[in-house]
C-alpha cells in the first residue's frame, strides 16, 4: 500500500473529509489530494502532523514516503558505518521477518548503549 493510499484509507475510516483533515493539518485541500494521489511527497513535519491527526505511526509514514528522516540522515553523516549497514540491508533485500529480528536486536543494543560508547 502506498503512502497516499494509507492516508486516504485511514482518513475515510475515521469519517473525516479531505477538507477537514487539510484544515486540521494546516495544509491546502489540493496539497492533501496530491499526497493521497501519490503525486507529491510531503515533508517530514507534514507527515508527522498527519500521523498524529490520523493516529498512525509517523515512522511508518516517513518510510512509506521513501524518506529516512532528518535524525537518521544526520546520524549516518556522523557515523559512516551506519550508512554501510543500511546499504548492506538494502542490498541483501532482507524480508520482513529478518528486518524485525534486526530491529529487536538493535533495541537490545540501544538499551545497553552505555557499553558501546
Amino acid at each position: 500500500m502506498s503512502l497516499g493510499q494509507r492516508l486516504q484509507d485511514r482518513r475515510i475510516g475515521a469519517g473525516m473529509g479531505l477538507r477537514e483533515l487539510a484544515r486540521k493539518a494546516d495544509i491546502t485541500p489540493s496539497y492533501l489530494s496530491d499526497i493521497e494521489s501519490d503525486r507529491r511527497v510531503p515533508s517530514e513535519d507534514v507527515l508527522r502532523t498527519l500521523a498524529n491527526l490520523l493516529h498512525l505511526d509517523a515512522d511508518e509514514l516517513i518510510s512509506r514516503a521513501g524518506r529516512v528522516g532528518e535524525l537518521v540522515e544526520d546520524y549516518i553523516k556522523g557515523e559512516p558505518a551506519a550508512g554501510i549497514l543500511f546499504r548492506k540491508v538494502a542490498e541483501g533485500r532482507l524480508n520482513k521477518n529478518a528486518i524485525e529480528q534486526l530491529i529487536k536486536h538493535t533495541e537490545k543494543l540501544t538499551k545497553n548503549k552505555e557499553g558501546y560508547r
